[in-house]
């Protein structure tokens, strides 16, 4: 995905138009990627692996209790590992999930705790949201925490300052599948998820669908496979974050 500079456009699962990297206030509207390297290095927020090699594969949304074992049964068949940003109230859904994925050898990441815009949370619904969530995540996985991505790639100066204070490094994506959508199909998922895949590429899609079009997780494990021989054949190696 790619936008200019001051445009707008329609945002995962919201569906509400945004003007990009824009700084109102306290918060941060959700286009960053878009900007200068200095402008995100200054605020602690990225879109890249950490060394700029190979791609990295992330789902957000999750644990659903169909959706992300069929996601890691691709994985496990593919060999490749991927990073899951976990919501809290899901994983206390589905305690067994978050060990399943570590013991698979993917790595897990904090989402939220109830997702949900955080442009129309308080600071304190914040700080209570995400240590509710961290909790949660850190008891289920048996690791801490290290990664943090919000609801909808959106930011605010709460969640911003909070990572920063736990360590956490905070990640975007510079590309995604709109899988979300109720008119995404395998196909279009995969072409969306694949153009313009370059080395340093960080892939956003979703093994669950409580925030999202129902039935949109078996779309996504659809188009798996077709995504990955695409990005094979770029010779674009699945990295750890």
């Amino acid at each position: 995905m790619s936008v200019s500079d001051h445009r707008t456009r329609t945002h995962p699962s919201t569906g509400a138009r945004v003007l990009g990297a824009v700084a109102m206030g306290s918060y941060l509207l959700p286009s960053i990627s878009f900007y200068s390297s200095t402008l995100r290095e200054a605020l602690g927020v990225e879109d890249r692996t950490a060394d700029g090699t190979g791609f990295a594969l992330t789902f957000d949304d999750g644990p659903h209790a169909q959706g992300t074992p069929a996601t890691l049964e691709v994985l496990a068949a593919a060999g490749v590992q991927a990073t899951f940003f976990l919501v809290g109230e899901q994983v206390r859904r589905n305690p067994g999930l978050a060990g399943e994925i570590v013991a698979a050898g993917h790595a897990v990441g904090l989402h939220c705790d109830r997702h949900r815009n955080l442009l129309r949370l308080a600071p304190r619904q914040v700080r209570t949201d995400l240590a509710r969530a961290q909790a949660s995540v850190e008891e289920a996985a048996g690791r801490p925490v290290e990664l943090y991505r919000p609801p909808y790639g959106i930011l605010n100066a709460t969640a911003l300052r909070l990572a920063r204070a736990h360590g956490w490094r905070t990640l975007l994506w510079s590309h995604w599948g709109k899988d979300w959508q109720a008119k995404a199909t395998p196909e279009s998922i995969a072409a969306h998820a694949t153009d313009g895949m370059r080395s340093g590429s960080v892939l956003l899609l979703h093994d669950a669908d409580d925030y999202s079009a129902p039935g949109s997780w078996r779309r996504t494990v659809a188009a798996l496979p077709k995504m990955l021989e695409t990005l094979a054949q770029l010779e674009l190696q699945a990295v750890a974050l």
